[in-house]
């Protein structure tokens, strides 16, 4: 372990105005600290985390990056900010919750971030960053660019499944990214030797298979040295590098949490230590600079500091505005409608997939596509079967078993400027990325204005057997949260259609498709491009005496209901998109029979149909002839056996339940 006790300045080779630099870099957050920490007595700020004691990491850091280059960092790296020159009126703009911060108020402290700068903040969850460094990096690689990302992860964020998983992405494909970890030896209150049983953090550089590096995370200049060599070694030979900072948090994880857990003596221990006295002092006895200079940098920094906050104090608070919330949470996107040039062919629903699929990726060159064993393998239903040969490894891409950091990186491409497709083998294993889709990338427009071009598709849904995790309808997990799109095509000239639409949506999509259906269904399809809009349901079948609405397999459990009581006429309404919901396609369906019955496959309770049939309530009441019925599958898990499956799913019901409606 470096020697933090008497930092070794002389050994680096700096000239006497770069020292000058540095140490204004240095010394602007320290005292941006001590006037926050007075801010926040006085009530005039809510929360603050302290980066009292690790600012060499964080200002060495963005220091020793180019400018262009991008770094993630966390919620004590105030001097990443500050070193890349944030505007300081916007920065307490932010902090203060005002209409000029980067987030206009959505959100805290440091979670945002700005392209102009080059910055992607965090999220609390801490480790979702890490996957997203890797999208960054990948792009780097892919464009030839020669760039670096940097990211921040701490002691305890490390210990978060997405450390492992985006360490391990980033060295199978020897991205450009330094994982750069400030071990400070605590997690709030918990200290290291509760949160991993390793000597430090290089030691896993073996087991991921690559270099990793410690410095003295309290001496700037080693700080500086490490993170311009390990960019020059990466410019050479692009691969990952764990970076690890020795360091010390001398306050509390944020000012309401105190210190009182730390042992008495540990503070005194480290204060000597302290990067800015001890950097001060070192340019102070050689002569760098003298008293005056000294001062005279700090008076200049508080009358900055001062003036931005002056500014931002006097900007008026936030008035809500009610349509502005609803407009942010997607990125703007008119649809164009492109009609096919062609009258098709029959093909199975999966083909119609598949063909999408390649028409995006011709008309979208920087549309990358990853996922498990989807590359020379195909996938696991062979909808990606030859598009290696057709579009080269750089963008087919086989990924490890880390659905995060997958998801993540697919966020990080869009970041750079590329497109995304992650494809889930299975949706019932979108769970592991969960936290990605709900909190970074449905959420990232409406926090600080940047769009998720990102695909997920779902092979989702009951009918083969497949028992309980893979077989079960989790749309309604999704349609729950704002910023996402949740399309689920019935057929195949939609399935391509709808397809093509999503990647030329700069949001998140998520694009379920029913795995019963990828090769027991066909439909002509054409073979040009064109696309079909999202958020605008279809009539499947027309009829006056009961309204179904329904979407995916359920359309044709649906239809053979109707072809099953001839005597009757349905209209039969397919969503085609579930978020967002096509209300006016539901009134005027709801309207012209008075008798409704909403039909999912997923499970009855909390599914998307009671979301449906409230709406349906509130617009369409007094056009009703009967009670709004459900039919769903059981609330249990999905069963494997045939005869329980068949038992589960809610088209055993359908007949039963369109019988009771039109007999009331």
């Amino acid at each position: 372990m470096p020697d933090q006790h008497n930092p070794d300045f002389k050994q680096f080779n700096f000239n006497a105005s770069e020292h000058l630099e540095i140490y204004k870099k240095l010394i602007l957050p320290r005292l941006i600290e001590e006037k926050m920490l007075i801010l926040l007595r006085q009530g005039k700020i809510s929360k603050w985390f302290s980066g009292w004691g690790q600012e060499a990491v964080s200002v060495g850091c963005a220091y020793a990056m180019q400018t262009h280059e991008y770094i993630l960092p966390m919620h004590r790296n105030l001097g990443v900010f500050t070193t890349r020159q944030i505007p300081l009126q916007r920065l307490f703009a932010q902090f203060q919750g005002k209409a000029d911060g980067y987030t206009k108020g959505r959100d805290r402290s440091f979670h945002f971030g700005t392209q102009d700068h080059k910055l992607v903040g965090m999220i609390s969850h801490l480790g979702p960053q890490l996957g997203i460094a890797d999208g960054i990096a990948l792009s780097s690689k892919i464009r030839q660019a020669k760039d670096t990302t940097l990211v921040f992860t701490g002691d305890g964020g490390a210990s978060e499944g997405d450390f492992h998983e985006a360490l391990n992405v980033a060295a199978v494909w020897q991205l450009p990214v330094i994982f750069a970890i400030e071990n400070n030896q605590w997690g709030l209150s918990t200290p290291s030797s509760e949160q991993f049983r390793c000597k430090q953090f290089i030691d896993k550089g073996i087991g991921y298979g690559m270099e990793a590096i410690q410095v003295d995370g309290n001496n700037i200049l080693a700080v500086i040295d490490a993170v311009r060599q390990i960019r020059t070694q990466i410019q050479d030979k692009p691969r990952p590098f764990i970076l690890e900072l020795m360091t010390f948090r001398m306050r509390g994880h944020e000012e309401a949490s105190g210190t009182k857990y730390y042992p008495e003596g540990l503070q005194a221990e480290w204060e000597p230590k302290d990067p800015v006295s001890t950097y001060e002092s070192y340019l102070l006895e050689e002569k760098i600079v003298d008293e005056p200079t000294i001062e005279h940098i700090k008076q200049q920094s508080k009358e900055e500091i001062q003036s931005a906050f002056d500014a931002a104090n006097a900007a008026p608070k936030i008035i809500p505005d009610l349509q502005q919330e609803y407009l942010d949470v997607y990125a703007p996107h008119t649809h164009q409608a492109i009609e096919p040039t062609d009258n098709g062919q029959e093909l199975r629903f999966i083909d119609a997939i598949q063909d999408g699929l390649r028409s995006a990726m011709q008309k979208h060159p920087e549309l990358v596509l990853m996922g498990q064993d989807i590359a020379e393998y195909g996938g696991a239903f062979k909808v990606t079967e030859g598009f290696v040969e057709q579009f080269g490894k750089d963008r087919v891409r086989n990924t490890p078993l880390c659905e995060s950091a997958i998801v993540g990186a697919g966020l990080g491409l869009s970041i750079a400027g590329m497109k995304a497709m992650v494809e889930m083998q299975f949706a019932d294993f979108v769970s592991v990325g969960f936290n990605q889709i709900v909190n970074n990338l449905a959420k990232l427009h409406w926090r600080w204005g940047q769009n998720a071009d990102v695909v997920v598709r779902m092979p989702t849904g009951a009918g083969t057997a497949a028992g309980p995790f893979h077989s079960q309808s989790n749309e309604a997990w999704f349609v729950h949260t704002p910023g996402l799109k949740v399309v689920y095509p019935s057929n195949p000239y939609d399935a391509k259609g709808l397809l093509l639409s999503s990647f030329e949506d700069p949001n998140p999509v998520l694009f379920f498709e029913h795995k019963f259906l990828y090769r027991s269904l066909k439909g002509n399809v054409p073979s040009s491009y064109y696309n079909v809009p999202i958020g605008k349901a279809a009539v499947a079948n027309e009829g006056q005496d009961l309204t179904i609405i329904t979407y995916g397999l359920g359309v044709h459990w649906a239809l053979e209901a109707a072809a099953e009581r001839p005597k009757n006429s349905f209209e039969i309404l397919d969503l085609r998109t579930l978020l967002p919901l096509d209300i006016e396609a539901i009134i005027a369906a709801v309207s012209k029979t008075g008798r409704v019955l909403v039909l999912h496959e997923d499970t009855l309770t909390a599914g998307i149909g009671g979301e449906i049939v409230a709406l349906i309530n509130e617009h369409c009441f007094a056009q009703l002839d009967a009670p709004v019925l459900r039919v769903a599958s059981l609330d249990t898990p999905v069963p494997f056996a045939a005869d329980l499956e068949k038992q589960f799913l809610a088209s055993s019901r359908l007949l039963q339940t369109i019988d009771q409606i039109l007999a009331y």
